[in-house]
């Protein structure tokens, strides 16, 4: 559903205003500002991942233009849990402002703050748990255990005069959950009773009939294949995946195996997670993956971090031979995470340089070696059930989950009028029951390239793709500034070309011929000519060589 452009009226008193920054059309960069009586509360701040059409990119940031010039009037950022793509933003948030309070539960401020520290940034926080209710500006707030693929993580209820909203953040309904923390259904109910005027809730898996398996399911796998290798065992997860890196540990505990965390982000997590008691490490099962080297293949589980093909992270790094590791024969390498839609391509090359090293690659299309995280239909039917929501906004997920969210909504009696299903910058506003689109705002994506934010645009990407599909070429001239007649050139020189420089020896004549002609109508000017340069190379490329190069042409005047 695509809702046209349109800035929102003024915010009318008593209403509450929802605005999702990131997190609809897409999985990741999650982001969602509420507004009530001129004061803002921010749920989650997470960045996207690039795909492959984004060559150079690091991260993808929520576009904060909508609240760069209302800062002040931010009352607090609540953190639902610490997944990247919930918090991986927050720094470059503060930068704008160091103050904003950021609010959430003990380990996922932790892993915040850890990250914060980094960008030299001490961030103002409050710790909440499950029951707890905080008074943040005009919104009246209650923290709800849910379940997910991390420890801690919370939905929260916002109350205002307006309403009351209920955000799940990430969650699933896991009835045997690793750390005995479950959904809190009994705290929905009680919610629904009172009314939730507006649920935004995961949709991630909405697509998917039934009931996500419980964690505990993949405990024994692991045991197995972990048990039954030869050699080396390399596991890869996401950084934050404290139960999947609680059971590689048992695994490897009970098969006689020691374990060495490779990859920075893995290394800080698990630290973290333990100090604080969320990691559970028998005594000498950890070791330094430089000690580590010195142990028999048999004795060792190594896990790292790079399980959706990131070309920097410890798992690619490995399959192309680019890390002090390196798979071979009887290694046994476990890619313990679900796929990212978009990294599809990334994963399945990293699988098969694995692969061609000699290793036995075990991934969840050939074992359960992974559960999703995410709720999936029958679970979402569940909660509507209990909930009985009057309005739905359908959150996290790519378009397809936003969809097939809303029609599980519909299914359970919501009127197809009160399931909105929006995109990135669709103003809602809430007031008496009702939730009513009221604009949509231009939402662009923020690029990080290295050290800059912001500052590479959709066209400068469409730049990069065409360099590396397409190949440059780049032509000088030294022309007379006076006469307009050539001194010197062209000088045509071609990369990323698969034929040699002296196939552009048919086309130097028709550059003089082009320039000849130029100057002969009265052109003197640099940019001019280099665009008659530009144009007469481009349509022979195109013809000769079928191909469409970046072409970088320079007329000097001397």
């Amino acid at each position: 559903m695509t809702i046209p452009l349109a800035e929102p009226e003024a915010l009318a008193p008593d209403t509450l205003r929802v605005t999702p920054l990131g997190g609809l059309g897409e999985i990741g960069r999650n982001m969602t500002v509420f507004e009530y009586d001129g004061k803002l509360l921010v749920v989650d701040c997470g960045v996207l991942f690039p795909e492959e059409h984004q060559p150079g990119v690091d991260l993808i940031l929520p576009d904060f233009e909508p609240i760069k010039d209302r800062l002040d009037d931010i009352v607090g950022v609540v953190l639902t849990h610490g997944h990247e793509d919930h918090i991986g933003a927050v720094p470059y948030l503060l930068r704008l402002k160091g103050d904003i309070p950021l609010i959430g539960s003990g380990l996922t401020l932790a892993l915040v703050e850890a990250k914060l520290k980094e960008h030299r940034i001490r961030p103002f926080t409050l710790t909440v748990k499950e029951g707890q209710h905080e008074k943040v500006g005009p919104f009246d707030l209650e923290f709800v255990a849910v379940n997910h693929s991390i420890p801690d993580a919370l939905a929260v209820a916002i109350r205002t005069p307006a309403g009351m909203v209920l955000a799940t953040g990430d969650f699933k309904m896991d009835q045997l959950p690793l750390d005995g923390r479950i959904t809190d259904l009994r705290a929905f109910s009680r919610l629904g009773e009172e009314g939730v005027d507006l649920f935004l809730v995961d949709s991630t898996n909405a697509d998917v009939p039934g009931f996500t398996p419980t964690e505990r399911s993949i405990g024994p796998v692991l045991d197995q294949v972990i048990g039954k290798a030869p050699r080396r065992v390399i596991v890869a997860s996401f950084s934050s995946h404290v139960h999947r890196v609680q059971q590689v540990i048992d695994a490897a505990h009970a098969n006689g195996r020691r374990v060495a965390f490779l990859g920075r982000s893995m290394v800080r997590n698990m630290t973290i997670a333990e100090q604080l008691g969320y990691l559970k490490v028998p005594d000498g099962v950890l070791i330094d993956y430089k000690k580590a080297r010195d142990l028999p293949d048999d004795q060792i589980v190594y896990m790292s971090t790079g399980s959706q093909g990131e070309p920097m992270a410890v798992l690619s790094r490995m399959a192309n031979l680019d890390h002090a590791i390196e798979p071979g024969p009887g290694d046994t390498v476990i890619l313990a995470s679900s796929l990212i839609p978009g990294n599809e391509n990334a994963v399945y090359r990293v699988i098969d340089g694995l692969t061609k090293l000699g290793a036995n690659v075990v991934h969840k299309a050939n074992a359960r070696v992974h559960v999703s995280g995410h709720a999936a239909a029958g679970e979402l039917i569940y909660c509507y059930n209990i909930l009985k929501p009057k309005n739905v906004l359908p959150v996290h997920g790519e378009y397809r989950h936003l969809i097939a969210n809303a029609k599980l909504a519909q299914d359970t009696g919501i009127d197809a009028e009160r399931t909105i299903v929006g995109s990135n910058g669709t103003v809602i506003d809430l007031k008496d029951g009702v939730a009513r689109v009221a604009g949509q705002l231009d939402i662009g994506f923020v690029y990080v390239d290295g050290s800059t934010v912001g500052e590479i645009t959709d066209a400068d990407l469409k730049d990069r793709r065409i360099l590396g599909e397409e190949g440059f070429v780049s032509v000088i001239v030294v022309v007379d500034s006076t006469t307009g007649r050539i001194i010197s050139g062209p000088e045509i020189h071609a990369r990323g070309v698969a034929e040699d420089d002296s196939v552009f020896e048919d086309v130097a004549p028709k550059i003089v011929a082009a320039l000849k002609e130029a100057a002969g109508n009265g052109v003197r000017d640099s940019h001019a000519l280099s665009q008659i340069v530009r144009r007469t190379i481009g349509r022979w490329v195109n013809q000769k060589l079928r191909r469409r190069p970046m072409i970088v042409p320079l007329v000097i005047e001397a």
